[in-house]
């Protein structure tokens, strides 16, 4: 489960910015097209936070949807299955959201 490395990154990254301030929720948007698995994170949530100023924090995840831009007719379209073609047929996509994963916020 790479989602439990990802969570351990993310923990060591608030700890070297925050040093040690105890951290109450932390805020991370995690794009459906990123390839991460947010349940996944959450699991991971407690077991890397243990022992650290995040322990017992609250974490919420915001989960954008994928969005892309037919270069072929132009249109504006959300990608739902995670296979990214138009309506009008065409794979000439660029994605414009929704691969994104940051922490958005901390709270401490």
């Amino acid at each position: 489960m790479h989602e439990l490395a990802i969570m351990q990154a993310i923990v060591e990254q608030v700890t070297d910015r925050l040093g040690d301030r105890r951290v109450t929720g932390i805020h991370l948007v995690v794009g459906r097209l990123s390839g991460v698995v947010p349940e996944a994170l959450r699991f991971s949530f407690d077991v890397a936070t243990e022992g650290t100023v995040l322990a017992g924090a609250t974490l919420v995840i915001d989960e954008p949807p994928g969005l892309a831009h037919c270069t072929g007719c132009g249109a504006d379209f959300e990608i739902v299955d995670g296979l990214p073609l138009c309506a009008c047929g065409s794979a000439e996509v660029t994605v414009r959201g929704g691969d994104e994963l940051l922490i958005r916020s901390v709270t401490y």
